[in-house]
């Protein structure tokens, strides 16, 4: 199929992007993230009558920083020529072995096909991170670090929604998406994961001990199929227990 020139998202005007039926990109403004201070207030822990004056403070500051979040950007690639493998528990997808063990087996062995995705924040907010602390300033540092991991994680969130508004068109549904280093699933697998994108694919690189560049990036897999179903936000599934989110995300 011809991709189409950049267009608005099905919901979303400011959204551009280029979509076919097995590869899409998008350039995103943050404004269309609808991130708000109290979403950040829950992944830093505060609760009710907890005190946060000042690092409300520095939390607009940095929302308010011009050319911050001037590079979000996500990118799926679909590939049809999948197998799983009962006997290891795996997913063979364009004839490349994933061990991705019995959790994530289950959750996905019934899908038809699978979207391959990156998505990061750009390089800009890691940049600023590494300068606060390296500056002795380690609270503007950590917020820095926190509100990168949730515009990377939104990003990926409305790529996400995009990719199911497509898939629903042709009669199919969407998995949750999952990621290596995630229930079970080897980190070191994404240099596996990157073989099957483009080069440049959304601007990340991935380094030799599999961490990428930027570091608020994210990779990962998504399913479609017609037997496929999209579950609630389950901690329960992930082993990962200092995980930031950690029962932060309502359900869906």
């Amino acid at each position: 199929m011809t991709p189409k020139p950049p267009q608005g998202g099905a919901n979303n005007p400011g959204i551009v992007f280029i979509i076919t039926m097995v590869h899409s990109t998008f350039q995103i403004d943050f404004n269309d993230l609808t991130i708000d201070l109290k979403q950040i207030e829950n992944v830093l822990g505060y609760g009710e009558g907890d005190d946060r004056e000042i690092v409300n403070a520095v939390v607009e500051e940095i929302l308010n920083e011009p050319e911050l979040f001037s590079n979000i950007r996500a990118e799926y690639k679909i590939y049809d020529n999948i197998e799983f493998v009962s006997s290891d528990k795996s997913l063979n997808i364009n004839g490349i072995n994933f061990q991705i063990h019995k959790i994530l087996f289950g959750q996905l062995k019934k899908v038809e096909s699978l979207a391959v995705f990156l998505s990061t924040a750009g390089e800009e907010i890691g940049i600023r991170t590494r300068k606060a602390m390296s500056e002795g300033d380690p609270l503007t540092g950590f917020i820095y670090d926190i509100i990168g991991s949730i515009v990377v994680d939104a990003t990926a969130d409305l790529m996400q929604s995009e990719l199911e508004i497509a898939i629903l068109s042709a009669g199919r549904k969407i998995t949750n998406r999952y990621s290596p280093g995630y229930c079970g699933w080897d980190v070191s697998e994404q240099h596996k994961l990157f073989r099957l994108v483009p080069d440049n694919f959304c601007g990340i690189r991935l380094t030799d001990s599999a961490l990428m560049d930027p570091i608020k990036s994210i990779s990962g897999i998504i399913g479609i199929g017609e037997g496929v179903r999209y579950n609630p936000y389950r901690c329960s599934l992930c082993d990962l227990k200092d995980c930031a989110y950690r029962e932060v995300k309502p359900p869906e």
